[in-house]
């Protein structure tokens, strides 16, 4: 067997160049740089194209000796039901019904008015109260791939005993915000 020694010689300026590349190397191992990536998606603004049709508890006629109330589903063929009242007639009866645009297969919040909204009748100072309390679909909603859907808005509505006759009508507001 035969054995060979090797030497190596090391020049000084060599070493020196050694250990300063050394240094340095070992200086840029305490940081780092990174990339990352940016980027976005826009969708559609939610909006709603039309109010189709507005929420109306058809015709009523108040109890003599104790307030009433009309309870009314949210449905595209609303049922509806009276404590205290006698409930006429249905042909008007509908639930406030929108048309909701957004981007395609997008989820949303329906959020309804948190308390009851003041309905007057028309020409008088007369007032009862409503309060929007369901929605189908029930406080999510979810935009078909042709990027609309149909949100229908039931409530209740609180009759005073002997309410004068009349029409009465007012406003609330429906929001939706995306997920």
């Amino acid at each position: 067997m035969h054995r060979r020694n090797r030497f190596v010689v090391l020049v000084p300026g060599a070493l020196v160049v050694l250990l300063g590349t050394s240094l340095d190397a070992m200086a840029r191992q305490n940081g780092a740089t990174v990339s990352a990536s940016a980027g976005a998606t826009i969708v559609a603004a939610m909006g709603i194209v039309a109010n189709t049709a507005e929420l109306d508890f058809g015709s009523i006629v108040a109890g003599v000796n104790a307030p009433g109330t009309v309870e009314q589903t949210a449905a595209a063929s609303p049922e509806r039901t009276g404590i205290g009242v006698t409930l006429g007639s249905a042909a008007t009866v509908s639930a406030a019904t929108f048309s909701v645009t957004g981007d395609g297969s997008a989820t949303y919040d329906i959020m309804l008015p948190s308390g009851p909204e003041t309905v007057a009748r028309t020409n008088a100072t007369d007032e009862v109260t409503v309060t929007p309390v369901s929605s189908l679909p029930s406080g999510t909603g979810l935009l078909n791939a042709g990027r609309t859907q149909t949100i229908y808005v039931g409530g209740t509505l609180k009759v005073a005993r002997s309410q004068r006759p009349g029409a009465y009508t007012g406003t609330f507001n429906v929001t939706l915000t995306y997920n």
